[in-house]
């Protein structure tokens, strides 16, 4: 049975426990996700990798039938699903297991996509496809936020920012919280600020500066920071850009505990890594465990809501943690 994106909240009246979410929109579907899922469990929840399910089918089966590991589980998410999980969707309707439920997370399904196929003719099973935003629907999204902000701005720079973030709700999103965490300190923005601030500058010596910490090249970092004066509004954009690359390097770190190919890794991570950072990418993975990954997003966190509470000696904040994380 198919329920369209935008009619999502119908989920949460329907007994059905499980659901295919598909489509290139990671932003609006990992929204619906948390929205519907995660926010309204209070129990474990538990997530997978088809392969990790794949790899030990049997073990996984009999757990939820004899509920030996999952006797609180209430929500699992499996990532990456491909045609191969249509054998546990076999097995869940034929032993009519309905007290656990099961969301399957994967990009874009073509039309005659088996898995896609089983769940829209079947009752039991919800699907929701989660196409690409457009820019009228993107517009609405960041007017919206910027009212429920409080935040006075032109609808120029609204469509400026929407018309740069590449039809991806995840890039506009990160751009919003920029603006809105500049504004903590300012009581306007123009267009040269929206510009600084946002990825529609070539900001390539912050990325640069992220990459290299990653990359735990010291003297590189050294060297960024003594040749460009970046500026205290410059350190929300560092941390944001470092959490950005420390949130993939994450992603691709617990990817690497089922799947050591690190090149087919790369290849099909999505958002897609532009070939020029492949490389780069490949680097920071040999330099980081993910354990290490792990604490390294969690003080990035903590590091912004210092800067937020300690503004004015934010440069120093930032630079502190980007040289020391570099070593």
């Amino acid at each position: 049975m198919i329920i369209k994106a935008y009619e999502h909240q119908k989920i949460k009246k329907i007994k059905n426990n499980i659901f295919l979410f598909y489509g290139e929109n990671d932003g609006y579907k990992n929204h619906v996700i948390k929205d519907i899922f995660i926010d309204n469990y209070k129990g474990n929840i538990e997530r997978f990798e088809e392969s990790e399910i794949l790899n030990n089918f049997e073990n996984f089966i009999s757990s939820l039938i004899n509920k030996s590991f999952f006797d609180e589980l209430k929500l699992i998410v499996i990532s990456r699903v491909s045609e191969k999980i249509i054998k546990l969707i076999d097995e869940l309707l034929d032993r009519k297991i309905n007290d656990v439920t099961i969301v399957l997370n994967t990009n874009n399904l073509e039309k005659k996509s088996k898995l896609r196929t089983i769940f829209e003719k079947d009752k039991n099973l919800i699907c929701v496809p989660f196409y690409k935003d457009d820019n009228r629907t993107l517009i609405q999204l960041a007017n919206n936020f910027f009212k429920n902000n409080k935040i006075s701005i032109s609808q120029e720079i609204v469509n400026l920012i929407v018309e740069r973030s590449s039809g991806d709700r995840i890039n506009l999103n990160n751009e919003l919280n920029k603006i809105s965490l500049f504004l903590l300190n300012k009581e306007k923005i123009n267009i040269d600020d929206v510009i600084k601030l946002t990825n529609l500058a070539e900001n390539y010596s912050i990325s640069e500066l992220a990459d290299n910490c990653l990359s735990k090249n010291l003297i590189k970092v050294n060297k960024i920071f003594n040749e460009n004066a970046f500026s205290l509004d410059d350190c929300i954009l560092i941390i944001r850009t470092l959490l950005m690359k420390s949130k993939r390097l994450l992603e691709i770190k617990k990817t690497q505990s089922t799947n050591k190919n690190i090149e087919e890794i790369i290849s099909n991570f999505r958002p897609q890594i532009f070939w020029k950072e492949k490389d780069i990418v490949k680097n920071q993975t040999n330099k980081w465990n993910l354990k290490d990954t792990e604490k390294l997003v969690y003080k990035i966190n903590e590091v912004e809501m210092t800067v937020k509470k300690n503004y004015p000696s934010a440069l120093n904040i930032v630079s502190d943690f980007v040289l020391s994380s570099a070593k």
